[in-house]
């Protein structure tokens, strides 16, 4: 797609963001850009040297799964799921968009700053559980949205003129990327979730709060002469070599649109800088957050097909130059109904529209991928190739 229209239809255009990863109704379209980021050379310094799970991984065909779901009921279900089909990995909460560690931890640093809620009441039995079935376990940890560690520590945070954590539209709170304690904490977390048995850290939420652009000379936080892009890069490739000798991958959630736009600078996310820190790249590709003209649709969400080959396209393009240090592309795909969007704007999700996207991965030599569904209610009879 010419990069002006692009530009044009992604400042003009909503995400419709529904409980997804990094997920909430965002004005994000609305942050401003960058110019075209230039792409690293392969083997240039500061890349993914090795896949620490080379030997050990699976071709990766996962689903998301919240605490609740892992430590109730719903997880029979699901591990049956895995069980019969050819999924293999479930990617599940560890620490939550609220920013609940959703665990019981003996950690001290991590009850000080956070707020344990057990919801897996017990992990042991939990990875025992995973193990038992050959599901491939990876640990979400929603990294800078985190109202919990904010309302506790508004110097970690954005404080408004009045004294007070500024929130979003929907309640959420923010802690600051430039502040090195937020960085140790969630680091803290992720070492904790590889010592009981993950194979891998998902980070979400890897950004500054959606249009941080036109509020930032009004809060007061900590900042360095860095951009907002290379602070956010540098937590990512800081994670990384912390968790390394671990033995463990390190992924990052970042939106699809990303692949296809200039760096967003309001928000410090440049798609190829944190894909160089790496080593899987999961974009956020469901059909439901493109507008009309994305990929020459009319309606991406009833272009399954044809939206996720699109988006894949653009990844390549972006990542290629990267060479032998290029990540593994994991995209999350669409397994929801977007009905939010408005009559004659979304399609019904069954079994037809997630192979469809399935599809497209396929051809586009992509053969990992993630389904999202929020209340974890997967359809039945899809043929996961």
């Amino acid at each position: 797609m010419n990069i002006i229209l692009a530009l044009l239809i992604w400042t003009a255009g909503g995400m419709g963001m529904y409980g997804q990863p990094d997920g909430e109704v965002t004005s994000l379209l609305q942050t401003s850009v960058s110019t075209v980021a230039k792409q690293p050379a392969a083997g240039s310094g500061n890349a993914v040297k090795s896949d620490p799970q080379q030997d050990e991984a699976p071709v990766v065909k996962g689903i998301y799964v919240t605490a609740y779901s892992a430590g109730g009921s719903r997880m029979e279900e699901l591990v049956k799921l895995v069980d019969d089909t050819e999924l293999n990995a479930m990617v599940i909460d560890i620490k939550d968009d609220e920013g609940y560690i959703t665990y019981k931890t003996e950690n001290a640093k991590l009850q000080e700053m956070g707020k344990p809620q057990p919801f897996i009441k017990d992990m042991g039995q939990l990875m025992e559980r995973l193990d038992k079935h050959e599901i491939y376990p990876i640990a979400r940890v929603v990294v800078f949205k985190d109202t919990i560690l904010a309302k506790k520590n508004p110097e970690l945070s954005f404080v408004k003129s009045d004294g007070s954590v500024w929130q979003n539209g929907s309640g959420d709170m923010f802690v600051n990327p430039y502040r090195k304690e937020v960085w140790d904490y969630n680091v803290e977390i992720a070492k904790e979730a590889a010592k009981m048995g993950f194979k891998e850290i998902q980070f979400d939420y890897v950004r500054f709060p959606e249009g941080f652009e036109k509020r930032a000379d009004s809060l007061k936080y900590t900042k360095s002469e860095q951009s907002r892009v290379d602070i956010v890069a540098e937590f990512v490739k800081y994670a990384r070599k912390e968790l390394e000798p671990l033995g463990i991958r390190v992924s990052v959630d970042i939106f699809g649109y990303a692949a296809s736009v200039p760096a967003a600078e309001g928000i410090g996310q440049d798609f190829v800088k944190i894909s160089k820190h790496v080593d899987v790249i999961s974009p956020m590709v469901y059909p439901s957050h493109y507008t009309t003209g994305w990929f020459g649709s009319k309606t991406p969400d009833k272009a399954p097909y044809q939206t996720i080959k699109g988006s894949m396209e653009d990844t390549h393009e972006k990542l290629d130059p990267l060479g032998s240090y290029k990540p593994i592309i994991r995209p999350w795909i669409q397994d929801f109904t977007a009905s939010w969007l408005g009559s004659g704007n979304y399609a019904k999700y069954g079994k037809k529209e997630v192979e469809e996207q399935i599809r497209a991965l396929k051809e586009m030599k992509v053969d990992e991928y993630l389904l999202w569904n929020a209340s974890n209610r997967y359809t039945k009879g899809v043929e996961y190739k």
